[in-house]
C-alpha cells in the first residue's frame, strides 16, 4: 500500500464513531462526586516506591514545594526557605497547623522521619540532592536546615517530585517497617481501592484550599474507545494525560466534534530507542541513522496527530530547562537512506541482506502506553519496506510493556520523556546512566565505556557548566544517532459538562482537580 493511501486508511479510522464497548449508565456519576477515567488500577500507593499511579498517590501525599504553571516554585509544606550562596545548605521553615490524615502532626521529626526512611537506600541515588544529601538539621519544631556535600542541580524541581520525596505519615507502615496504609497530609484520604476503581473522599482536615467537591473517584477502562463512550455518556467526568488516560488527536477531534470539551497543551518528546544487543544491525550507526531518515516525522505529525505534535530533532523540547541545542528533525529522505544502507553492506532488492542474514527489525509497541503507537508502526513498517527494512510489529499490552522494556526484549521501542518536573536530569538518568536501575522503564541507550562517564560529569557539573556537559551528551547522542528524536507530543485533556473551571495541570504526575466544581445531577 502506498504512503499517502496508508496514512489517509489509518486517520480515516481514528475517526470512526465510538464503540459502546462499556455499559452506558452502568457508572452514571450522580451528586458531589468527581470521576476521573483511568487507563490501568492505581496500585501501590507507596510514594517511596515507584510503582502505583503517580496521579493517584498525588492526590493522598505533599512535598515540601509544588511545581506550578511554567514551572514556578510554590510553598507546601515548606511555607518558605533559604539557599545558601554556595547552594550546600538549604533552610527551611515547615508549615505550622498541618496533620497527616491520622491526625499525626507535621514537623520536622515527621520530616526526618520520611527523610531516614528513603534517603539512605540507594534506590534513588539518580536524584541529585539524595546523592549528596549529606545530613538534616533540626533548629526548632517546624524549622530545619538540610546540608549537601555539594550544591545540587534543580533542587527544588526535584524537592516537587510526585516520588520519593512526598511525605506519609508514620502510622502508614507496619511494625516491622513495610508500608501498609496511604496516610499523607493531601486533601484526599483513599476510601477503597480494587482493580475496577479507587474511591477517595475529601480531607475536612485539610489545611490548604479545599477541594470543590465531597468525593473523587478513579475508574478503570483500560480501553480507550469505552473510556471515550463513558465521557460522551456522562458516566465519567475528565479524563486524559500522557501518563493517566491518553486521548489521541483523532479521539480529541471526535470528542470535540460530539460538543464534549477538549484542553490541549504543550505535552513531552517521544524518541525511538534501538537495542543493538538483540539486534547486531542496529549496532552500526549508519543502519540507525537510515532507519531515522527513512519515516516521515512532517507526514505522522499533520495525519496521525492532526498537525497537534510538531516533529523532533533533539530529545527534549526548547521549553526544558538546559534542553541544549535544538537540532533540526531527520527529514524524510528515502534515497539518502538507501545510500547509507548501501554503505554499510545491507543490499538487495526488495528486504536487504547482509552475509545471508535479512535486515529485520522488530518494533514492540503498547497502545496502552503511548496512544496511537500502533497506528504510527504501521506507517512506519510501510515507510521502512520502501528502504529495504523489514519491520515487524508486536503490540503488546501495558504490564507486557512493562517486563520487555526492562528486559531488553525488543529491537526498537517508543519511550516518552518523564516530563515536568523530571526534566532534563530525570529523564537522561533513567534512559542513558547504566548503573541507574529504571524500573518498568527501561533503558534507551547502554553505552557505559562512553556515555556513562559523560553523564556523571553533567549531573556533577556546577552551574557554570552543566549547559557545557549536558550538551556534551545530547552532541553525542545526535552523532551517534543513538536514539532518534520523533516528535513533541500534545497533552489532551477532556471533560463533561458537569465540571466547571477545568484547567490542565502544571505537571503529567498531577491529576487536576484542583479548581474544579462539580455541578449536580
Amino acid at each position: 500500500m502506498k504512503r499517502r493511501n496508508l496514512l489517509k486508511g489509518l486517520a480515516a479510522a481514528g475517526a470512526l464513531p465510538f464503540a459502546s464497548a462499556f455499559a452506558t449508565g452502568a457508572l452514571a456519576a450522580t451528586g458531589d462526586t468527581l470521576r476521573f477515567a483511568i487507563a490501568k488500577p492505581a496500585g501501590d500507593m507507596n510514594p517511596h516506591a515507584y510503582k502505583g499511579l503517580w496521579g493517584a498517590q498525588d492526590l493522598i501525599y505533599e512535598p515540601l514545594v509544588k511545581y506550578g504553571p511554567g514551572g514556578e516554585i510554590q510553598p507546601c509544606l515548606a511555607a518558605s526557605w533559604n539557599l545558601s550562596e554556595d547552594g550546600k545548605t538549604l533552610a527551611l521553615e515547615l508549615q505550622q497547623g498541618v496533620t497527616f490524615q491520622d491526625g499525626t502532626p507535621w514537623n520536622a521529626e515527621a520530616m526526618k522521619w520520611n527523610l531516614d526512611r528513603w534517603m539512605p537506600t540507594g534506590d534513588h541515588d539518580w536524584i541529585n540532592h539524595v546523592r549528596l544529601f549529606d545530613h538534616l538539621e533540626i533548629k526548632g519544631e517546624h524549622s530545619v536546615v538540610m546540608h549537601f556535600k555539594e550544591a545540587p542541580l534543580s533542587l527544588f524541581f526535584e524537592l516537587s517530585y510526585t516520588r520519593p520525596t512526598r511525605y506519609l505519615s508514620p502510622a502508614s507502615v507496619a511494625a516491622d517497617g513495610s508500608f501498609d496504609k496511604a496516610i499523607g497530609t493531601g486533601p484526599w484520604k483513599l476510601v477503597s481501592a480494587s482493580d475496577s476503581l479507587s474511591a477517595f473522599e475529601r480531607y475536612e482536615g485539610y489545611w490548604g484550599t479545599a477541594p470543590g467537591f465531597d468525593k473523587l473517584e478513579l475508574v478503570v477502562l483500560p480501553d480507550s474507545r469505552g473510556r471515550m463512550a463513558a465521557l460522551r455518556a456522562g458516566d465519567i467526568d475528565v479524563t486524559g494525560g500522557d501518563f493517566m488516560a491518553p486521548i489521541t488527536a483523532n479521539e480529541a477531534t471526535t470528542l470535540k466534534d460530539a460538543g464534549i470539551a477538549v484542553e490541549v497543551h504543550s505535552g513531552i518528546a517521544m524518541l525511538l530507542g534501538f537495542n543493538p544487543d538483540r539486534n547486531p544491525a542496529l549496532a552500526d550507526k549508519r543502519v540507525r541513522k537510515a532507519i531515522s531518515q527513512g519515516f516521515d516525522r512532517v507526514a505522522i505529525a499533520q495525519v496521525l496527530y492532526n498537525g497537534l505534535a510538531q516533529p523532533a530533532g533533539s530529545m527534549f523540547p526548547p521549553s526544558v530547562p538546559l534542553s541544549g541545542t535544538q537540532f533540526a528533525p531527520d527529514a524524510h529522505d528515502p534515497d539518502g537512506a538507501r545510500a547509507l544502507l548501501d554503505a554499510a553492506g545491507w543490499t538487495g532488492d526488495g528486504t536487504r541482506s547482509k552475509d545471508g542474514a535479512a535486515l529485520r527489525v522488530e518494533f514492540v509497541v503498547s497502545n496502552d502506553q503511548i496512544a496511537g503507537s500502533r497506528s504510527m508502526a504501521e506507517v512506519m513498517q510501510a515507510q521502512l519496506a520502501e528502504i529495504g527494512v523489514e519491520l515487524t510489529i508486536r503490540s503488546v499490552d501495558h504490564a507486557s510493556r512493562h517486563s520487555d522494556i526492562p528486559a531488553r526484549n525488543y529491537d526498537m521501542a517508543l519511550f516518552l520523556t518523564f516530563g515536568a518536573p523530571y526534566e532534563p536530569f530525570g529523564t537522561m538518568m533513567g534512559y542513558l546512566y547504566s548503573p541507574y536501575d529504571n524500573g518498568v522503564d527501561g533503558k534507551m541507550v547502554i553505552d557505559a565505556a562512553t556515555l556513562d562517564p559523560m553523564m556523571e560529569a553533567a549531573t556533577a557539573a556546577s552551574a557554570a557548566t552543566v549547559q557545557e556537559k549536558v550538551q556534551a551528551v545530547y552532541d553525542w547522542i545526535h552523532a551517534e544517532t543513538a536514539l532518534a528524536p520523533m516528535l513533541y507530543t500534545p497533552s489532551i485533556w477532556a471533560h463533561g459538562p458537569r465540571v466547571e473551571g477545568f484547567a490542565a495541570p502544571a505537571t503529567e504526575y498531577d491529576t487536576p482537580y484542583e479548581g474544579l466544581s462539580v455541578k449536580a445531577g
